[in-house]
């Protein structure tokens, strides 16, 4: 930014030359205030003590918004282009009682960022399939896969690592903070749930988050005989 101020104060620069200049300065002030933004975030959830188990809300209402935002943001992706294959759950799969415990707005955050992260990644066309299913333990797990790039196995370990990027001018384009995951990953710790990433380069990935049965409400299902 300094830079570009220097260049506008010092040189003749025509219209159309100091409009390129400041809509570059405009982009990099909105990737500055990102940064900052999800820095503040995770010091925030650093230094908060985790959510209780008083708090429950609906996980029919949660998928909905993570599916409307995903559905949103692919449209916008896509305009031009094949639109991403998208799959979620369907609302009947759940019912007013089945519930999660904690932070509605940070687990909102958390699941429609992986989401997020699958449509960015995966080209046009693509398919970015959503899963919800209840272990007999009691135990959740909220699953994206999708078929984009893939990731190679040594960089697996480290992607919740603050600013770590597989690709920087891939995340240059996608405007990413490199925080996403790091953001996610105290998220889920704090609700006692764990987060698995299995890739296989050129044929996608797969985030799945297993949440405690502690802080998961379903509605007993009873199997009927055909």
């Amino acid at each position: 930014l300094s830079g570009f101020v220097e260049t506008l104060q010092t040189l003749p620069l025509d219209a159309e030359e100091r409009g390129r200049y400041l809509q570059m300065m405009a982009q990099q002030a909105s990737r500055m205030q990102n940064v900052v933004h999800d820095l503040l975030v995770l010091s925030r959830l650093e230094g908060s003590p985790p959510p209780g188990m008083s708090e429950w809300f609906e996980l029919r209402s949660l998928m909905q918004r993570c599916e409307d935002d995903a559905r949103a943001l692919s449209s916008l992706l896509t305009k031009n282009a094949q639109p991403h294959r998208l799959t979620f759950p369907s609302s009947d799969l759940f019912g007013p009682e089945d519930a999660l415990a904690g932070s509605e707005t940070e687990l909102q955050s958390a699941l429609s960022n992986l989401i997020s992260n699958a449509v960015r990644y995966t080209p046009p066309g693509g398919a970015i399939t959503v899963t919800w299913h209840c272990r007999d333990d009691g135990r959740a797990v909220f699953s994206v896969q999708d078929t984009g790039p893939g990731i190679a196995p040594e960089h697996i370990p480290r992607l919740t690592e603050r600013f770590y990027r597989v690709d920087r001018s891939r995340s240059r384009e996608t405007g990413g903070t490199g925080l996403g995951l790091a953001i996610v990953k105290h998220v889920l710790q704090r609700h006692g749930a764990t987060l698995e990433i299995a890739s296989v380069l050129g044929l996608g990935s797969t985030f799945s988050v297993t949440f405690p049965a502690s802080r998961v409400r379903v509605r007993v299902r009873v199997a009927t005989a055909a």
